[in-house]
């Protein structure tokens, strides 16, 4: 049987940087990071055993200049390169380049990446699985003509989007015949221009969903689950409160969510952690294959919480060639876990970004509380990467508990000198609606607008 990696560098920053990190310390696993400018005085680039500046602040010149990340691999002599998630976490030809220089990436092969993402692609090979497709275009759709006669088939309101889309870009609803056209031509410059890719497809607007999605972990011969998570409450495709398990799924359901993920992971030989994502219809409670991400996601922590594995270290030990030895009847779930984005923003000037110094920061505590951060008192965020600077999970015995739990930590969590999102979500989290359970991905927005 192989040997659990000696050595790893870390091709990212903050939170998700540190939790690598902590996970490499309790594996005696060397970790190595690799900071840009901006980061050099950052926390992670402080608890990594060593670290490399591998560029300045601006991404393209330093989490996503590939040949700056492999050098440094190669110069610190490092088995692997975890890549953790945004910047280079799902990019084919960087896993691809790893390999050719003889270092382990951390996520699924360059080929099964590149599968699924495009989704055009994606959604046939679940639907050669038997995994449920949104009806709608079966390929690519570049002629109006072809357009019309799918907008003719499922009717409207109709979805187009990007092939190469992601993070809630490259889409559009078209809600009248008369403007499919225009609107096809519009949304497929766009993705041109934002990703590379023309190319498009067309789905049935759903109107009253849920995004749900099953976190999968496998060695490329097995496939585990760990649960579902709901992630509705969004803004505009954004995530901003992820929790497990969800309010609106029975055990029929939750069975068939899980068994299709598992189908979609055999059918491309999956190997190491991912996310299959679900639209689920309230109205008439089906659920339809979406997309897959094929790294660790921002919301792992959510399914921790239920099930007591460490995501990251199951991440390491797949990569350095070992099996997976759980199996999937020891897997117990437990309690509710809710998980609450922190990002420095405002949310009265629509979100804007607010970077800037944290004057003074303390974090929750108590039984059931984790915050995963990487700010610290006299922190800078810097305003060239994403806003998130925190991420609080709390747990319960069941969903009431959980958000109890939750409103109580977000009351004492301090993060002065910027603002942030927390009060934000104090507000979401009391809402009779979101309390209830009884909500769609439109929740959110709906109170943003009702709150101005």
């Amino acid at each position: 049987m192989p040997d659990l990696m000696k050595s790893v560098l870390i091709a990212n920053r903050g939170e998700i940087a540190l939790r690598i990190i902590r996970a490499c310390k309790e594996l005696g696993i060397r970790s190595v990071i690799a900071y840009s400018e901006a980061d050099a005085g950052s926390l992670p680039v402080r608890l990594a055993d060593q670290a490399i500046c591998i560029g300045p602040a601006q991404a393209k010149f330093s989490y996503r200049n590939q040949q700056s990340i492999i050098s440094a691999a190669l110069a610190y002599k490092v088995e692997a390169i975890h890549p953790g998630y945004g910047f280079l976490a799902e990019n084919a030809e960087f896993a691809e380049a790893c390999e050719r220089q003889g270092l382990i990436f951390v996520g699924p092969s360059g080929h099964v990446i590149r599968q699924m993402g495009d989704k055009i692609e994606a959604k046939k090979i679940a639907r050669q699985a038997g995994v449920p497709n949104v009806p709608g275009s079966i390929g690519a759709i570049s002629e109006a003509a072809d357009a019309l006669a799918v907008a003719d088939e499922i009717g409207f309101p109709l979805l187009i989007k990007a092939a190469a889309g992601g993070g809630g870009r490259g889409m559009r609803v078209v809600e009248r015949r008369e403007t499919l056209e225009r609107d096809l031509s519009e949304i497929m410059s766009e993705a041109e221009t934002a990703f590379g890719d023309a190319s498009v497809y067309i789905e049935r607007y759903l109107t009253d969903i849920r995004h749900i999605e099953i976190q999968v972990i496998s060695d490329g011969s097995r496939t585990l689950h760990l649960g579902e998570r709901d992630c509705s409450a969004q803004r505009r495709n954004q995530k901003l409160i992820e929790e497990a398990p969800s309010p609106v799924l029975d055990d029929t359901l939750r069975a068939a969510l899980a068994q299709a993920a598992i189908a979609l992971c055999e059918a491309v030989h999956y190997k190491n952690a991912g996310t299959v994502e679900f639209v689920f219809d309230n109205r008439t409670r089906a659920f339809y294959f979406i997309e897959m991400n094929t790294r660790i996601q921002v919301e792992h922590p959510v399914s921790e919480m239920v099930t007591g594995i460490d995501l990251i270290k199951m991440q390491l030990e797949i990569a350095s060639g070992l099996p997976i030895t759980l199996q999937q009847e020891e897997i117990r779930f437990s309690g509710h876990a809710i998980e609450c984005r922190i990002n420095a923003e405002d949310p009265s000037l629509d979100f804007r970004p607010a970077p800037g110094k944290v004057v003074r920061y303390h974090p929750p505590g108590g039984f059931g509380v984790r915050m995963e951060t990487h700010i610290e008192t006299g922190y800078v965020i810097p305003p060239f990467y994403d806003s998130m600077v925190g991420k609080l999970v709390c747990w319960g015995k069941d969903r009431d508990e959980a958000i109890a739990r939750m409103l109580r930590a977000l009351d004492e969590v301090v993060i002065e000198g910027v603002t942030n999102t927390a009060g934000f979500h104090k507000m979401v989290l009391s809402h009779p609606k979101f309390r209830s359970g009884d909500f769609n991905t439109a929740f959110v927005s709906e109170l943003m607008v009702t709150a101005n």
